[in-house]
């Protein structure tokens, strides 16, 4: 990653210095270029994060929470009648 950003930074420089960009349009490239590479960054460090906490049998607390409402709501629920079981006949007189 650190070569990438020198090679960037070499590219914008030379830009500067040979007049196609101006040091204006180098900063707002250079500020884009870093606001992408940082959300790349944040998206591979929480799937990461996601994968490691998945593996150890944890989950979001979000999920958890909902769970704990649904469980909840089940609870509270009215409970139905069992249906009747019939009384089972048998044939030939037993």
């Amino acid at each position: 990653m650190a070569n990438d950003i020198f090679s960037t930074l070499r590219t914008y420089l030379t830009k500067v210095t040979e007049g196609d960009k101006s040091a204006a349009e180098v900063a707002t490239a250079l500020n884009q270029w870093m606001r992408e590479g940082g959300e790349a960054l944040k998206v591979k460090i929480e799937d990461e994060v996601e994968r490691s906490v998945s593996k150890m049998g944890f989950v979001k607390r979000g999920e958890f929470e909902a769970l704990k409402e649904e469980v909840a709501r089940l609870k509270a629920a009215p409970k139905k009648a069992a249906p009747k079981k019939r009384a089972s006949t048998t044939k030939g007189g037993k």
